[in-house]
Parts: C-alpha cells; sequence; structure tokens
C-alpha cells in the first residue's frame, strides 16, 4: 500500500465529459507518477438508476442525486464539475467555500459576472491552500504544448498574427433535436461558447499572452428545432411535440488584438459541413509559423523562415517523443496517443499542482479572461461588429 497520501474526487455529470473526466482520473494515476493516491470517490446526477450504471461502467465507488449531499460528504476533497454551464457558478462557489478543490468545464460560466464570483471565490479558496482550474485540455495535448515552448524559444521570431478555427457539424440538419447547448438560458451562448472558448484559450496559451480587444458577428441559421421527446428544459413544452427556439449563435467568427500586438482571426461554427471536429491554429511569424489541427493531434508543422527560401517548406514534426512534453508516460516514438489523452494529462497536472500548493492552469482568472473575451464579441456583434476593449 502506496504512502502517498489520497485525494477523493466527487464528479458532477456523467455524460460526454464525465465520461472524458472519468477516463482521465482513472487512468493517470497508472501512467504517471502522481503524488497523491486517486480515490475515484463518488459520481453525482440527477437520476439515481443512471447515475449508479455510470458509475459502475466508469468506475465510481458511490453515487448522490444532490451535489449538495455531495459536498456536504467528510470523504471528498475535490469536486470535478461536469455540468451544463447554468449550473458551474453555484456549485463551484459552494464548493471551494466549503473546502474543496475544484475543476471546472469550460467554459467557466454562462455570463462574465458568474465567472468573475467564480474566481473571486477561487482566490480566496487559494489563499487557504485550495485551489481551482478550468479544464481546457486542448493546453494538454503534447503537440501543443511543444508548440508553446518553440514559441517562448523564440522559434518564430516576432509573433504577428493567429488563424484559428474549430469547425463541426452537428447540426447542419434542421432536425436535429433543441438539445441543451441550443438554449442561452443553459448554454450561455452556442458555438461560440462551447468551441469558440477552445480556439481563444488555445492562442492565448501559445503565445502566452491575452486578447484585449474584439471585433465579432454572430449568426443563428435554423432559428428553431424539434422539442426533445423528453421535452428538455422547456417550460410547459410537451415532450415531443412541436418545436422549440434556439437562442444561441450556429457560427461565430471574430478578429482579435493582442497586448503584445499581434491581431488574430477565429471561427467556430457548428455549420462546417463534413468537419467533425477540426480545430486548426496557425501561428506566424518574422521567424517561422506553426501549424496544428486536432485531426492530426499528433503532428505540428514547422516553417523555419531562417533558412534559404529554395530550402524552405514546412516540416512535418511527428510530437511522439520522449522529450516531447507529457509522452514519457506513453508508447515508444511513433506510437500515437489519442484526444482523450488531454484529460489524462489534466488529472496528471492538477494533481501535481495540488500537491505542490501551487495555482493549477488554467485558473478561474484564465477562465474569466475567456469569458471576456466571448462576452465583448457577443457585445460586438450585437452592435454591428465594432472592435470593444474585453
Amino acid at each position: 500500500m502506496s504512502d502517498k497520501p489520497r485525494l477523493n474526487v466527487g464528479m458532477v455529470g456523467y455524460a460526454f465529459m464525465g465520461k472524458a473526466h472519468s477516463q482521465g482520473w482513472s487512468t493517470a494515476p497508472r501512467f504517471f507518477d502522481l503524488p497523491r493516491r486517486i480515490g475515484m470517490t463518488a459520481l453525482c446526477g440527477r437520476h439515481a438508476g443512471r447515475t449508479e450504471e455510470a458509475a459502475a461502467r466508469f468506475g465510481w465507488a458511490s453515487v448522490e442525486t444532490d451535489w449538495r449531499a455531495l459536498l456536504a460528504r467528510d470523504d471528498i476533497d475535490l469536486i470535478d464539475i461536469c455540468t451544463p454551464g447554468d449550473s458551474h457558478a453555484e456549485i463551484a462557489i459552494e464548493a471551494l467555500r466549503a473546502g474543496k478543490h475544484v475543476l471546472c468545464e469550460k467554459p467557466l460560466a454562462n455570463t462574465v459576472a458568474e465567472a468573475e464570483a467564480m474566481n473571486v471565490a477561487a482566490v480566496e479558496a487559494a489563499a487557504h491552500g485550495v485551489f481551482a482550474m478550468v479544464g481546457f485540455t486542448n493546453r494538454r495535448v503534447p503537440a501543443i504544448a511543444l508548440a508553446r515552448k518553440l514559441i517562448a524559444d523564440g522559434r518564430l521570431g516576432t509573433v504577428r498574427q493567429v488563424r484559428a478555427a474549430y469547425q463541426q457539424d452537428w447540426i447542419v440538419d434542421p432536425d436535429v433535436p433543441l438539445a441543451w447547448r441550443l438554449q442561452k438560458d443553459k448554454a450561455g451562448s452556442g458555438s461560440l461558447g462551447d468551441i469558440g472558448a477552445h480556439i481563444a484559450d488555445l492562442a492565448q496559451f501559445l503565445l502566452d499572452d491575452r486578447i484585449v480587444a474584439a471585433s465579432g458577428t454572430l449568426e443563428t441559421f435554423v432559428k428553431s428545432r424539434p422539442i426533445q421527446a423528453d421535452g428538455t428544459g422547456l417550460a410547459g413544452a410537451q415532450a415531443g411535440e412541436g418545436f422549440g427556439e434556439v437562442t444561441v449563435d450556429d457560427a461565430a467568427w471574430f478578429l482579435g488584438r493582442f497586448a503584445g500586438g499581434a491581431i488574430g482571426s477565429f471561427e467556430a461554427t457548428r455549420f462546417a459541413t463534413g468537419r467533425k471536429n477540426a480545430l486548426s491554429i496557425e501561428v506566424n511569424g518574422s521567424d517561422g509559423s506553426l501549424v496544428w489541427n486536432l485531426e492530426e493531434l499528433n503532428v505540428l508543422h514547422y516553417y523555419d523562415n531562417r533558412i534559404p527560401a529554395v530550402e524552405a517548406g514546412f516540416r512535418r514534426i511527428l510530437a511522439t517523443e520522449p522529450d516531447t512534453p507529457y509522452y514519457s508516460a506513453w508508447w515508444p516514438a511513433g506510437h500515437i496517443i489519442g484526444w482523450e489523452h488531454g484529460f489524462t494529462h489534466q488529472v496528471r497536472d492538477l494533481v501535481t499542482a495540488i500537491s505542490a500548493g501551487e495555482q493549477p492552469r488554467a485558473s478561474f482568472a484564465d477562465g474569466l479572461h475567456v469569458q471576456k473575451v466571448l462576452d465583448a464579441v457577443e457585445r460586438s456583434a450585437a452592435g454591428n461588429g465594432a472592435w470593444l476593449d474585453v
């Protein structure tokens, strides 16, 4: 039996993100030498039967049907929030006040006001050794971590521009039901918050800089959709009957200016027919460029502008060497890893930071700034694309 102290986790939510986070909690201690043992102690969901089924499938030891009961348990040290955005603020703030560390899925909240309150709670908790982190897992892709290092080492020279896009097509069909992600009161925004948050954070992470001004436009192509069979979230709606209004954006485009002088263009859309999960980012500098796409997540393309043009060209880097960030825990060089490994690396970074008494990143302050970027874009779109300070 290991003499390492134990970190007991309680997770709220068991759907898509709950499944991904469960994989991370289960796998991280098996591949990384963590400073704490991990206890997958309790899973919380509103429906007892479904929660029990998920707990058995994913490896959680017990269940709760009320997140407040989870917070009241003495055997829980950390709360992992995998719920829709409308409950992030309440759960996170109460968890931090109860002395529990918090991991919260992105975007941090549905509004700037909620995110500000969450950040205040996080700052207060950190003074007592209790920490909070936002789950921007793309930061944990080895190729992205390598790209950040190359930029920090000056391999691109002066960074001048960033182009980022997150393209999906899962709601191109107008008969796709009105899920919670298409309702502003639950999701906060549509593609802007759901996937636009990823590219805003990723660009800022790579450049180690912040977007300070934005200009944007939003579009909703399909204005109403069939009500889900269970009538989810629609007050007064009859299950499976009629249509409900889509109250979020289907696509978002915006420009951003960074504090360090770089400019960026960003596209987040769920209407890019044929694109399943294409998150791409390109960073251009005076001495070179870097290109990465989530659909080839182990590959980084690098252009070195310091060699003669007659010899120049983008070089394909397979980011699977032992010296590549995170990769030494996995397989021999060339044996690729997948999307789910980002959640394993997230657990590794979070547990390591907590054990060291250090603030994990992305912090709630980082999440708050992303929320301010999203808010500036939304306000700009409502004002005919005017440039607004973040």
